[in-house]
């Protein structure tokens, strides 16, 4: 009896969510987009930027192909690359791969969708409406909060410039 009760309290304490753990923002077509947040250098910047962490729960793999917003002018998909010891950014050719039962970060320094000719101010506590396309899940629309102090310790700084979003 008492092994059967340990094992129900286990069972309950791996079933709850863990206390500070992220916050789901989007799951559709077996992927799961939690813990995004969005930001701007400042509130004349022109680039911006969106992180998040990206699951694909199904037993096939999946690729990011594409990401949309009113937010920019243009919206791509990016990554760093170190060239001479400066972190360059680059646009990903192809998509970001996302393998089956795995979770990709998209994080500050390495991958990360990229607003380009910002149409309106990224303010902290607003949000951001876009478009996620996948190649086998499709479209699956999420709001990013924007959060202008999150990550600022972490990652490198684009290699746009001044103005960047980062």
């Amino acid at each position: 009896m008492r092994h059967m009760i340990l094992a129900a309290l286990a069972a309950a304490a791996l079933s709850a969510p863990a206390a500070g753990s992220a916050e789901v923002l989007a799951v559709a077509n077996g992927i799961v987009i939690e813990d995004g947040y969005a930001r701007a250098a400042g509130a004349n910047a022109r680039t911006g930027a969106a992180f998040m962490a990206i699951t694909n729960t199904t037993d096939s793999d999946d690729r990011l192909i594409e990401a949309r917003s009113d937010i920019a002018e243009r919206v791509e998909l990016h990554t760093h690359q170190m060239k001479d010891g400066v972190a360059q950014m680059r646009q990903v050719e192809g998509g970001i791969p996302i393998p089956a039962g795995e979770t990709v970060l998209l994080e500050r320094g390495g991958l990360h969708v990229m607003f380009l000719g910002l149409t309106g101010e990224m303010a902290a506590g607003s949000a951001v409406d876009m478009v996620l396309v996948f190649e086998t899940a499709g479209e699956i629309p999420v709001t990013i909060p924007v959060d202008l102090m999150r990550g600022q310790d972490g990652g490198q700084g684009h290699g746009h410039g001044s103005g960047s979003g980062g």
